[in-house]
């Protein structure tokens, strides 16, 4: 298969592409500009397939997906930031309504006051609305994930958000294997999900119902969502044998008779991942599928290797509670028999990691025995 040198934003248009959507909806916002750029490109040189739509504002581009996905549409968009707040209504209803939308959202902070890099508030805000999410660490994995999460939301019925980091993946340029788009065409196949707009019928659209039905429906779509590890999985399966990468709700390297594992996502994990040959007995936890919390998976994983201490990096903070993937952490691990100790080192505001401040945060230990939180530029 063919390699092309392009960024992670590149890889995202070009997976576009290759799937056959039939609408592309989107609002242009640093650092994810470059995906709409290159959108409208192949759109304009009419090699996109299907439809692109230029719209005035974020809300705009979510509410035209979520019509166009109600009428049996394959969709897309993507957005960042203030983009994705923007969106934050509409969120809810397009999960709510059982459409299976692919966004990708490219982290970066949200104001005031006005910062361009990539914290992970802005995807860790919406982790109550009823999408999957599934963080990327390169581009190769984003150009992957895109083609991967239109099979899942496509099979779940559920919206997805593949998310990575602004300007570190966004704007950095790799090699990333680009297939033809007929043998992704292979993978993914056309829609088959069914129309909830028909031209001609008529019928009343996720009108008012009572909390006992809407209990129901919020039931289904949780236990729905419980169903995405396994599926990712089957999914992989089938991806590994036309494409011969495979990927994991966890990826994990750990060493035997590590202790101390480092826990994070997205780029810091290719960071970690580069620095584990010169850190002694240290372990590293790529989590890549955050929503649905793949809880069991990780307690399994800490307890077969009997991991004393866990390290998460975290960009991003729960304002008067700390990172946020350390708290999920210690919610799984909660009534684990002698769970590890968990350490929180918070990068909020998109901090880079160092190898300098990683060594730091290895060595240090904090006054509180069993949760521990530092601040990156307390480390560097």
């Amino acid at each position: 298969m063919p390699f092309e040198l392009i960024s992670g934003s590149q890889a995202v248009a070009i997976a576009v592409q290759r799937v056959g959507v039939d609408l592309v909806a989107a609002y242009p916002i640093t650092p994810q500009t470059a995906i709409v750029e290159t959108l409208a490109s192949i759109d304009a040189k009419g090699e996109l397939g299907g439809e692109f739509v230029s719209v005035e504002s974020e809300y705009a581009a979510l509410a035209f997906c979520k019509g166009a996905a109600a009428a049996g549409a394959r969709v897309f968009t993507a957005t960042s930031s203030h983009g994705l707040a923007y969106m934050h209504e509409m969120i809810h209803w397009c999960s709510g309504a059982r459409l299976p939308i692919v966004m990708v959202n490219v982290n970066r902070a949200i104001g005031a006051p006005w910062c361009l890099d990539p914290d992970q508030g802005d995807s860790l805000s919406q982790r109550d609305t009823g999408w999957l999410q599934i963080y990327c660490s390169s581009a190769q994995e984003v150009f992957d994930t895109v083609l991967q999460a239109f099979a899942l939301s496509e099979e779940l019925l559920l919206p997805s958000m593949v998310i990575y980091d602004g300007f570190y993946i966004s704007h950095t340029y790799e090699a990333v294997d680009v297939p033809e788009k007929q043998i992704v065409r292979r993978f993914i196949g056309p829609p088959v999900f069914p129309a909830q707009v028909k031209p001609g019928s008529l019928g009343n659209l996720h009108g008012l119902t009572t909390s006992e039905t809407q209990l129901g429906l919020i039931r289904r779509r949780h236990e729905d969502m419980l169903r995405a590890p396994a599926l990712f999985d089957q999914i992989n399966d089938r991806f590994a044998q036309i494409f011969g990468r495979r990927y994991k709700v966890i990826d994990s390297v750990i060493p035997p008779g590590s202790k101390t594992v480092i826990l994070t996502v997205g780029a810091t994990a290719e960071t970690v991942r580069w620095c584990l040959p010169k850190l002694k007995d240290i372990g590293l936890i790529q989590l890549r599928m955050f929503r649905p919390f793949p809880a069991e998976r990780l307690g399994s994983l800490l307890k077969a290797h009997e991991v004393e201490r866990v390290v998460v990096i975290d960009r991003n903070c729960s304002v008067g509670m700390g990172g946020i993937f350390a708290q999920e952490l210690r919610a799984a691990i909660y009534g684990m028999t002698n769970p590890p100790a968990v350490d929180d080192l918070i990068l909020a505001g998109g901090v880079d990691l160092t190898v300098k401040m990683l060594e730091n945060m290895l060595d240090s230990r904090s006054a509180e025995s069993r949760v521990g939180q530092k601040w990156g530029t307390d480390l560097q």
